[in-house]
């Protein structure tokens, strides 16, 4: 059952991937992959916001299979990082892939830390 469910949730996550970047990427341009970097900083909050929610709760682990490696593991992209930091070395711009690089990296660690702290939080509180 869980391997089924994670199946489902992974569909959902990748259609939501799927949406959300591209509705980012062409609000943006196509100068930047604006579209990756948001998706991959919103995954990386909610993912540690759902982690650490449910680990303060007495959620069954099919859920959190569903939830994590589901709709999150679908949703979040590094694969087509890796190859939009290529594609933008390869055309000579250095400069935005440093920044692309460096800014995914810290600013998704950032939004994890927050995503947790957010959790924590609610969990205290409730």
């Amino acid at each position: 059952m869980t391997a089924l469910l994670i199946f489902i949730g992974a569909g959902l996550g990748g259609l939501a991937r799927y949406g959300l970047s591209g509705w980012v990427q062409d609000q943006a341009g196509a100068a930047f992959p604006w579209g990756t970097l948001v998706i991959n900083v919103s995954g990386s909050m909610v993912l540690a916001f759902t982690y650490a929610f449910l680990e303060g709760t007495p959620a069954a682990s099919e859920w959190r299979a569903f939830l994590g490696i589901g709709i999150l593991g679908g949703c979040r992209i590094i694969k087509t990082f890796s190859y939009e930091t290529m594609r933008l070395m390869q055309d000579g711009e250095w400069g935005r892939a440093s920044f692309y690089v460096a800014g995914s990296v810290i600013i998704s660690l950032g939004a994890a830390i927050a995503g947790f702290n957010l959790a924590a939080h609610i969990l205290r509180r409730g």
